[in-house]
């Protein structure tokens, strides 16, 4: 405008750099955009201006807690007439209404962790993450601790439920990694262990996690019933713990493990790579830990049972076979999360693996060794036929296939015999998975197994091994060899002879 002064509007426009038609519109109206600016009025009716006041904000009072969505289905309910279009409207006119009008929310305080105070535990499902080992699904959880302060963490992975026993030796097993307990132990409330309960179990599991963390030197704690951010120092890494599990499956391109070890040592590695990033503060951290007892208390819960006739004893719905010469004696039991130790008196006779009933039918579960019952099914091989125990019996997958062929193929005697017979060949000459893999063979050509074959493929019969007979030197040669039995000396030796 001020070159306008002295120079044409095409000239002052070359000069201003501009457009022509930018100066033409300047010059008819010299006013700022800001100056210009129209306030922009709605385009399109109101559709909630009758009902919104009159019928949504009554509802919102009546209810606080109530969804937007819950709202919407109930207006489209009332008036059919106003079309789906209004949803994204009428949420945002909520969330208004409530910003102005809502009750207060509650506020979560930020808290400042020291060095050594806080440790957490807590249990979290992994079913989503479709765990098989050695082909079959496995039903788990993780035990999680953690370290407020440094983030120090440790995973443990539980077959069970929620139970003390795998607290327990979760708790310790953390512990006793990190080298030093921190001052304070908080848990959730611990009803997955104190559940179905009566009054003196929740007493006696009570104290028993009271004298567990006074033997580490923890004071324990619990947040509020219902509260899961008053534990949200272990809450939200559940959530990055299984992340970083499941993009390290992705990763390995599988979710298949052969055995459970090889799954646990997955779970430490992942772990261990997380510690390593928080490295410094850990270190700091360590160094305000209360010290370590000289020793670890226990982890398992003890019961005493009854070795049946049956050849074995049942515990928590769960039937376990034993050797047979301890039937009719009473055994202490240690139970573990993932295994039983047997004892008879202070001597350690055996470690099974724990078994579980099915959580949701209640049905009852069965571990079976066939080593413990195969001298008397020799002697009454047709009790195999209606066994209750029979599919769990077979060692292996082969074993019960090749059992159906024989019963498909042979009269039931002789199937029931023939099949004690293979699993007797498997015992005595300890080729378990090789006899199997003999099985599969057969079965894929539709061959039923041939025992004599099978015997002389694997050992020879003992009976037909050699004699051996030692004879024993007389005694009078060692004699001769030590010189007079006066105590006299030895002949001299000559020294070529000594050499």
């Amino acid at each position: 405008m001020k070159l306008c002064q002295t120079n044409p509007i095409t000239g002052a426009a070359a000069k201003a750099s501009i457009s022509l038609a930018t100066a033409y519109r300047i010059g008819k109206d010299p006013r700022l955009p800001s100056q210009k600016k129209v306030r922009r009025e709605r385009r399109r009716p109101d559709p909630l201006a009758e009902i919104f006041d009159g019928e949504v904000v009554p509802m919102l009072m009546a209810s606080p807690g109530l969804r937007p969505i819950a709202i919407f289905e109930e207006t489209m309910r009332r008036h059919p007439e106003l079309g789906g279009a209004i949803r994204r409207t009428l949420e945002r006119r909520i969330r208004a209404w409530r910003a102005i009008h809502g009750a207060e929310r509650e506020v979560i305080f930020r808290q400042t962790h020291e060095p050594g105070r806080l440790g957490l535990s807590d249990f979290t499902d992994m079913g989503d993450a479709a765990i098989t080992v050695a082909g079959h699904s496995l039903d788990h959880r993780l035990y999680h601790f953690r370290l407020a302060y440094s983030g120090f963490e440790h995973a443990h992975v539980v077959l069970g439920g929620e139970s003390f026993v795998a607290l327990a030796e979760g708790l310790q097993n953390a512990l006793w990694s990190l080298g030093g307990a921190p001052r304070e132990h908080r848990t959730d409330s611990l009803s997955a262990a104190f559940r179905n309960l009566d009054a003196c179990a929740r007493t006696d599991l009570t104290r028993r996690y009271e004298e567990l963390c006074s033997h580490y030197g923890m004071t324990p704690s619990r947040n509020n019933t219902g509260v899961a951010h008053e534990n949200g120092a272990i809450e939200g890494p559940h959530g990055h713990l299984k992340r970083a599990i499941e993009d390290a499956l992705l990763m390995r391109g599988s979710a298949e493990f052969g055995e459970l070890i090889d799954y646990r040592r997955f779970i430490d590695e992942i772990v261990s790579r997380r510690n390593a990033r928080n490295g410094r503060r850990i270190d700091i951290e360590r160094a305000e830990l209360r010290p370590l007892p000289g020793r670890r208390t226990s982890d398992y819960e003890e019961v005493s049972v009854r070795v049946a006739s049956s050849g074995g004893f049942t515990l928590r719905k769960v039937f376990y076979t034993v050797p047979s010469r301890l039937i009719g004696h009473r055994l202490r039991v240690r139970l573990f999360d993932d295994r039983l130790d047997l004892f008879i008196g202070g001597t350690h006779l055996t470690t099974l693996p724990r078994g579980r009933a099915c959580p949701k039918s209640g049905k009852h579960d069965q571990v079976v060794d066939y080593r413990h019952v195969i001298h008397s099914l020799r002697r009454k091989p047709m009790a195999l036929l209606s066994l209750v125990y029979r599919d769990q019996l077979f060692p292996r997958e082969a074993y019960r296939r090749t059992f159906d062929a024989l019963l498909a193929r042979l009269p039931e005697r002789q199937a029931c015999r023939s099949m004690v017979d293979l699993l007797a060949l498997a015992h005595e000459r300890s080729c378990e998975s090789e006899l199997a893999g003999k099985l599969s063979a057969g079965l894929e050509m539709g061959q039923l197994p041939d025992m004599a074959a099978l015997r002389a493929h694997f050992a020879p019969d003992p009976a037909l091994l050699p004699n051996v007979v030692i004879r024993l030197a007389p005694l009078a040669a060692y004699e001769a060899l030590i010189g007079p039995s006066h105590g006299g000396a030895a002949p001299a030796v000559p020294a070529g002879d000594a050499a």
